[in-house]
């Protein structure tokens, strides 16, 4: 039998750094942003979801369905991650973010590796250097106990992980993967990273 693997893009933050623009929807190359995070992800996954507060048409135009988070207030990416392991039927959830546009083509196979190899509940990806706490894998019954972390105050997600089985699976072979997108100074730099 093999494992069913959604994914999840949060799309659903303020983005106070791109001046409120939603960074899911600002351009780089002549696409919206999420689109290249979808490209990369969609070989990957069964079913794609975008958590998104708000322009939920424009999002629903790429054709997967749209979410927002269940308690409003833009309480972070805990929200929509538990807003999202609640709408899945998946064995696994794989969570990244909007801005990441260069996301490994092995994410789910070397994350699941990891986790099985282990007998993790989930795993976070890690560039070789710092831990990218908003790219994981991780099983939908851990819902859960996300909503008791984040109904009880809490919002860094490095707590809630150590909670649990967490392993974190590196991708330092590929150090530019999860470079993401927070100013408009970025995304022009990584524009031309692309360009070149």
């Amino acid at each position: 039998m093999s494992l069913r693997i959604d994914a999840v893009i949060l799309a659903g933050g303020m983005a106070r750094r791109m001046g409120g623009n939603d960074k899911g929807l600002v351009e780089l190359l002549d696409k919206p942003m999420i689109e290249h995070s979808i490209d990369r992800i969609k070989p990957q996954v069964k079913e794609i979801m975008i958590n998104a507060n708000r322009n939920q048409s424009r999002y629903a135009d790429l054709g997967y369905p749209v979410f927002s988070d269940e308690d409003s207030g833009y309480l972070g990416p805990l929200a929509g991650m538990i807003t999202a392991m609640g709408q899945t039927q998946a064995d696994y959830l794989l969570v990244v973010p909007c801005d990441c546009p260069l996301l490994p083509l092995d994410l789910v196979e070397r994350m699941l590796t990891k986790i099985q190899s282990e007998g993790a509940e989930l795993a976070v990806a890690s560039d070789g250097k710092r831990e990218q706490p908003v790219v994981l894998l991780l099983k939908p019954s851990l819902r859960d106990s996300m909503k008791a972390f984040l109904d009880g105050g809490e919002r860094k997600i490095d707590f809630w992980y150590a909670k649990h089985h967490c392993v974190v699976t590196e991708f330092s072979d590929q150090p530019n993967a999860f470079i993401n997108v927070n100013t408009p100074e970025q995304k022009q730099q990584l524009a031309e990273a692309i360009a070149k």
